[in-house]
């Protein structure tokens, strides 16, 4: 069923799904896992050195012989030596994030990757289409961590309308109901990076994992509006105490928020430290294996989709035929 769609030809993929970018949980023993499950694994660099980045694509590589992916930060100080050591070690899917890559295209088509944006408002998906990116996944609010304003639910359809490129849904995916909603908007694969936190292979340490799986699907905060970051965390009494002082100074509230994912994900801090996580942790209840999960998703996926069809589109055909 999914195996015709732009994502799984270009690639050489099972399934149309796309590991999220994680700050500090996209490691490389998780890409590869994903990968070898049938996805898309992707690295996210962003809290990475140019030496832990370097690890973890040799890391990847050695576990794994199906393709991966790195994301990449525009806004990351380090971004042009990034670009350099992914060209060097011949990443074979780049995808970035928090601006325009257009200066870096033509470089990573010329070695032969695939390059992909992530996109959370029209303009800049028209932006990343004019400057030739493969694939372009819009990410709705729902999403962990850094996220724009508008919902995956209207974002996909405009995007879908307005573009060439094929889209990726990104935001509040979790399970198959998720996956065939997107491809009803328009999308022709999807981006996941929450439940994957609550995976085997994910190494968030065991308060972080259970945080997820004890959310409720209102659980989550959007910290750093007010400094022009926002960002969609767990609710704990630190990210309700950031909300609060960012009211009051927002200076102490940057302060605070310097080094707090770190805190979260090295020691579980429920004091200091921010919990990456989207609206879709309250759709989480277990902790599985990569394949298990994916495998569930796309079961439960096709099983829905072909109901439709069978069910909904073909039955209006027929009446369709019946009025003639």
């Amino acid at each position: 069923m999914f195996d015709s769609l732009p994502l799984c030809q270009c690639l050489k993929i099972k399934y149309p799904l796309i590991l999220g970018g994680m700050a500090w949980i996209g490691k490389g023993a998780l890409a590869a896992a994903v990968s070898n499950a049938g996805g898309l694994g992707t690295i996210g660099s962003g809290s990475m050195t140019l030496v832990e980045l370097r690890e973890e694509i040799n890391r990847c590589q050695m576990s794994t012989t199906k393709p991966f992916a790195v994301n990449i930060l525009m806004l990351d100080p380090a971004v042009e030596e990034k670009v350099s050591l992914l060209l060097e070690l011949r990443v074979p899917v780049v995808i970035f994030g928090a601006g325009n890559p257009g200066a870096f295209l033509e470089t990573f088509r010329r070695a032969g990757a695939v390059t992909m944006g992530v996109v959370s408002s029209e303009n800049l998906a028209l932006l990343l289409e004019r400057a030739g990116v493969d694939f372009i996944i819009g990410e709705g609010c729902e999403s962990g961590g850094h996220i724009g304003s508008v919902t995956t639910m209207v974002l996909i359809p405009a995007l879908a309308d307005l573009l060439r490129t094929p889209v990726i849904a990104a935001g509040g995916i979790a399970d198959g109901r998720g996956i065939a909603a997107a491809f009803m908007l328009g999308a022709q694969g999807v981006q996941i990076g929450t439940r994957f936190i609550a995976s085997v292979e994910s190494d968030a340490n065991e308060t972080y994992k259970q945080m997820i799986l004890k959310s409720g699907i209102r659980d989550t905060v959007v910290t750093g509006e007010r400094l022009g970051h926002p960002v969609r965390v767990l609710k704990t009494s630190f990210s309700k105490k950031i909300k609060r002082m960012e009211l009051d100074s927002s200076e102490e509230a940057e302060r605070l928020l310097l080094g707090s994912y770190r805190k979260a994900y090295q020691n579980g801090n429920l004091h200091e430290g921010s919990f990456l996580a989207g609206q879709s942790a309250g759709l989480v209840h277990e902790v599985s294996t990569c394949q298990e999960i994916i495998d569930k998703m796309f079961t439960q996926a096709t099983t829905i989709l072909e109901y439709t069809n069978t069910h909904i589109i073909e039955r209006r055909k027929n009446e369709q035929r019946g009025s003639i």
